[in-house]
């Protein structure tokens, strides 16, 4: 398997390139909102891009959509509630890649269309889970999504690893059992009102604990 974590441009987001060596089909993850990154990776390999997956629709991470659509006429990947999807899946959906499989986990809360990504033991996450922190909500209702988002993410193996949206933490990727151990929001799922006060509080805490 090709696994690649490609920095994207924007407010230091991440795209990803998954390719199934045998047969050199790939999926380009969050191609934005610097798709060149991708596609440079994409030519040098020599693969061809089968599906492009957004793990949700905000531009900075579908920006990129448009121009691997006539790049090479992928398609585009997303949650069921995405109407402009070529392809739309459902929670726990499977696609193939060649001999590669790719499994979807619906963790609605950043936005209501979000999505992970599993292949293998690799999870990307989109801006649902990042390397010590979560995604922002704007709501009560979407804050509790993702709290229960966050809760099913953490029934996954200790050794499953995490690739977010953003270069957001202290390192570019981590693991199920670091988030579980370390990060602040995910040790908070035993309490909605401990995980809702952090997100209200969270620039403060920031800055009495140093993180960055």
């Amino acid at each position: 398997m090709i696994f690649e974590q490609i920095p994207c441009g924007g407010d230091r987001n991440f795209g990803y390139l998954v390719a199934c060596e045998t047969s050199q089909l790939a999926a380009v993850i969050d191609p934005s909102p610097e798709p060149l990154q991708c596609w440079d990776r994409v030519k040098k390999l020599k693969l061809r891009v089968e599906y492009v997956i957004n793990t949700h629709s905000h531009a900075d991470h579908a920006g990129g959509n448009s121009f691997f659509k006539v790049k090479s006429q992928a398609a585009i990947v997303t949650h069921a509630s995405v109407v402009s999807g070529d392809i739309r899946v459902e929670n726990s959906q499977s696609l193939s890649l060649g001999e590669l499989n790719l499994l979807f986990l619906h963790t609605p809360g950043h936005t209501e269309d979000s999505i992970c990504v599993k292949i293998n033991r690799e999870l990307v996450t989109g801006d649902t889970l990042f390397v010590g922190k979560v995604g922002g909500t704007y709501s009560t209702s979407a804050s509790r999504m993702e709290f229960e988002s966050l809760k099913d993410l953490m029934k996954l193996e200790d050794d499953i690893r995490i690739w977010p949206g953003h270069n957001y933490g202290v390192r570019s990727s981590s693991t199920i059992g670091i988030e579980r151990k370390s990060n602040p929001f995910i040790l908070r799922l035993n309490n909605f009102q401990d995980f809702v006060w952090l997100k209200d509080n969270w620039a403060e805490y920031k800055r009495e604990h140093n993180i960055p």
